[in-house]
């Protein structure tokens, strides 16, 4: 299983919240200069897909800084919650919030996507933008995802998957697994957050494989859409 710190014993999810507390004061930053940012076109895409199912009560996990929550205000939700296990990442996705006065419409709250302090049935939609990689068990929380969804909600998860093109492929490994880590050692001072973003990329079940775990997590009439020749994929599904 890939982790962000090899020599560190403790679980993944405790390491995943150790690394994005540590990256948390660069991390948009470092997003606008990997991502030259193509990620707000796939996030735009990704929200676009989810306006058809004309969601009020959406539910962001791994929120982070709290992007795609702010974003998908554009589809008029009545509410917002977004939870992340990373206090520092939802400390800069609070101030943004403050900022743009939307604490009225957007929540954020410090919890574990495998343990989600939510009664079933609590949401119409939710959204998980780069974040189902970083799940301690994928499993257990796509299962967690499926339970506080209300019966015919939809699941739009925006994640990073491994182009079929093999000259791009190519490209884009060398630059993911060599030049990536050394941007993110440079900006962020971790290089090993950035070394585990191309390890966890590379270990993740992508395309048919996810769509498969979906279907075993309780979750009907799943897709996937590939974005920039399968940089990222968008997957919906239904409960």
């Amino acid at each position: 299983m890939a982790v962000p710190y090899q020599h560190l014993t403790i679980e993944k999810k405790e390491q995943v919240r150790t690394m994005f507390n540590n990256i948390a004061p660069r991390y948009d930053l470092l997003n606008n200069v990997l991502s030259a940012g193509i990620d707000k076109v796939w996030r735009k895409n990704a929200i676009a897909e989810l306006q058809k199912s004309k969601p009020k009560k959406i539910l962001d996990v791994a929120t982070g800084t709290a992007d795609f929550a702010i974003a998908a205000l554009q589809i008029n939700p009545e509410s917002i919650v977004g939870i992340d296990i990373s206090a520092n990442m939802l400390q800069f996705g609070q101030e943004k919030i403050n900022r743009l006065n939307l604490q009225n419409k957007i929540e954020l709250k410090e919890a574990d996507s495998e343990n989600l302090p939510f009664a079933e049935n609590s949401f119409d939609a939710c959204t998980v933008a780069f974040g189902v990689r970083n799940f301690g068990n994928l499993q257990k929380g796509l299962t967690e995802i499926n339970r506080v969804l209300d019966k015919g909600g939809i699941l739009i998860v925006l994640e990073f998957s491994q182009p079929t093109n093999k000259i791009f492929a190519a490209f884009y490994s060398f630059y993911f697994k060599n030049i990536l880590p050394m941007i993110g050692k440079l900006i962020a001072k971790d290089f090993s957050a950035y070394k585990y973003l191309y390890e966890s990329v590379q270990e993740f079940p992508f395309g048919k494989a996810f769509e498969a775990e979906l279907t075993k997590a309780g979750f009907s009439s799943t897709t996937a859409i590939p974005q920039t020749m399968g940089i990222c994929t968008i997957y919906k599904a239904i409960k």
